[in-house]
């Protein structure tokens, strides 16, 4: 935190100093919040007010402030006021303590990071809706919500204020901005697990079942609170909203935000995802919200916080929301499998795995993963997904050398025992250290090749000892390769990617050209995969395009089919120690793949 942030006004004290928000959405088809916040008991000459670039759990520099609009300040009567930069107000006081802040939020976003408001709902996250007061961001804040209709209802994991109606307290500023609100005609169901109260607020139409989904949920929490000794909070929250196309979540404390296709819940395939991701974002709770890298002990909402260890923070997590649903019982082994080849699948058959090391991808994340064009996949590794697969390796070197006694398991333990547990930031040293006491090995050599070089994974070396091997997807009809991927927009043949020294890219062909012909004939991108088979590896085809609206042609040679799946499977015969340990990993005989 900067040290502007750090400093708090000479001239004012803390002791009467109350803070407290209104939030009002009373023609809810506008989009608009109308926000109020009053402060009470101000004795400094100058109010300065703030609002977030960023949120916590989301590494972009979102400009929250741009939504900000009909900005006034108020007391006896007008205050004068300034904007200083894109995302800092400055009041003069003129010697008054009764301090009304106005302004509205334009919120026609639905993500689990920002704010959405129509006729059924309205949903915001703090850093995308509060100012915060520089050198006071660590006073308790109430908000009070003001419903536009006497159904909607109000979801939040901050507590009530007693005898005050729709009013919420947050224990300081970071609490406010880790405790979004639900506010509408969403469904509400409440359970209890393991002794504490938990609740599912499900807003949006669509096929989900909450009988269900409460049920696999339960025996989410179950093994994962069984991982760390318990739950670390008196009460937890649950949105899921139901869209057209979303898919996504957003940790917090106590509470998560999940995003998923409305009509997504009947396709098994689709269910596992979704159950997936609700463990992805529980574990979360651990691990990034409680157990956080030293860069993001204390949050600086004005700017990037950088750190290279997201991929440990995500990655990790991202391996496993995998596993949890087997623990709980409610996938098979051959389904973590499957899941797990397409996650393989997907790195190794992104360019930019050659390109960017994992660490950079972490550190960079504030400029690239949320930023993709058409060359991200050439020139950029998600920290999620490769941070997956270190994961996975680590987990089965740790296994392998102690025999299952061990596992990564033991290193989240630790890791919060050691930093969660009092919120305590670690260095990549430490974390380091802490994966290494648990392996018993010295990893210098493991963290040097995977997190800060573009060396290739050796899969089958860590999977051999568990009896698995990686094995590309043998298709004897495989096209031979051309290198780009087209896809139909707006009835014109668009060229969306070009591989990076593909046959595609040596010829002059770019991102955005439209498709239009492979020897004179028309070509869909429909009908490309097939149009290529009629071709010979090593013959030249003549590519016709428009470029930038100009009719070109180019000589394109085509090179060998390039597999673009994986999957796992057993090794021939395998040894009563890879059949132990499979089953010390994954919890049944390693003779299960086979009985499918």
């Amino acid at each position: 935190m900067t040290e502007a942030t750090k400093t708090r006004p000479s001239s004012t004290t803390e002791t009467n100093l109350e803070i407290h928000y209104r939030v009002a959405m009373p023609q809810p088809e506008s989009h608009l919040f109308e926000v109020t916040l009053q402060v009470a008991g101000w004795q400094a000459d100058v109010l300065d007010l703030k609002m977030p670039v960023w949120t916590p759990g989301s590494y972009l520099i979102r400009e929250y402030a741009r939504h900000l609009q009909d900005f006034s300040a108020t007391a006896n009567q007008s205050l004068n006021w300034k904007k200083c930069s894109k995302h800092h107000w400055q009041v003069e006081t003129a010697g008054q303590s009764e301090l009304t802040i106005r302004y509205r939020i334009f919120a026609n976003e639905l993500t689990v990071r920002t704010n959405h408001l129509d006729a059924t709902h309205g949903y915001f996250n703090g850093a995308a809706l509060f100012f915060y007061l520089p050198g006071f961001e660590h006073l308790p804040v109430r908000v009070t919500i003001a419903p536009p209709q006497p159904d909607w209802q109000i979801s939040t994991a901050l507590p009530a204020v007693p005898d005050q109606a729709h009013t919420f307290t947050a224990a300081d500023f970071d609490t406010l901005v880790d405790s979004p609100f639900e506010v509408g005609i969403h469904q509400r169901y409440d359970f209890e697990v393991l002794g504490k109260p938990h609740q599912f607020g499900i807003w949006g139409r669509g096929n989900a079942v909450p009988e269900q989904i409460i049920n696999d949920t339960c025996r989410i929490i179950e093994a994962e609170a069984q991982m760390f000794g318990g739950l670390p909070y008196d009460r937890y929250l649950f949105l899921l909203h139901l869209s057209s196309q979303g898919f996504g979540g957003l940790e917090h404390k106590n509470s998560c935000t999940l995003n998923y296709s409305r009509l997504g819940f009947r396709s098994q395939e689709k269910y596992h995802r979704f159950m997936q991701l609700v463990a992805h974002e529980f574990f979360h709770l651990w691990n990034v919200k409680r157990i956080r890298p030293k860069a993001l002990e204390v949050f600086d909402y004005e700017q990037e916080n950088y750190t290279p260890s997201l991929w440990f923070s995500e990655g990790t997590t991202s391996y496993y929301d995998i596993l949890f649903p087997l623990r709980a019982g409610i996938y098979d082994v051959q389904t973590v499998l499957r899941a797990m080849g397409k996650e393989i699948s997907r790195f190794l058959t992104t360019p930019g795995r050659r390109i960017q090391p994992l660490s950079e991808s972490s550190f960079d994340a504030w400029i690239k993963l949320y930023r993709r064009d058409a060359n991200s996949d050439n020139s950029q590794m998600s920290y999620y997904l490769k941070g997956e697969m270190v994961s996975l390796l680590l987990d089965l070197l740790i296994r392998a050398r102690h025999h299952n006694a061990r596992s990564l398991d033991d290193v989240m333990r630790q890791m919060w025992e050691q930093f969660g547990h009092n919120e305590v930031g670690f260095t990549p040293e430490q974390l380091q250290q802490v994966i290494e006491t648990v392996a018993e090995t010295d990893l210098t050599d493991f963290f040097h090749r995977y997190l800060d070089t573009v060396e290739d994974l050796p899969f089958n070396q860590y999977l051999e000892p568990f009896g698995l091997q990686l094995q590309a997807h043998q298709r004897e009809d495989l096209p031979p390769f051309i290198g780009i991927n087209v896809k139909r927009e707006q009835g014109r043949e668009l060229i969306k990617f070009v591989e990076y020294a593909s046959p595609a890219q040596h010829a002059g062909i770019d991102a955005g050209d439209e498709l239009l012909a492979i020897d004179g004939l028309r070509v869909t991108a429909e009908q490309l995969s097939d149009r290529l088979k009629d071709f010979q590896v090593g013959e030249t085809v003549q590519l016709t395009v428009f470029h930038q609206d100009e009719l070109k042609t180019c000589s394109v040679m085509l090179a060998e089919p390039q597999s673009t799946s994986y999957h796992l499977i057993s090794v021939a015969n395998p040894s009563a120690v890879q059949q132990q340990n499979f089953e010390g990993w994954l919890g049944v005989p390693l003779a299960a793949l086979e009985s499918r």
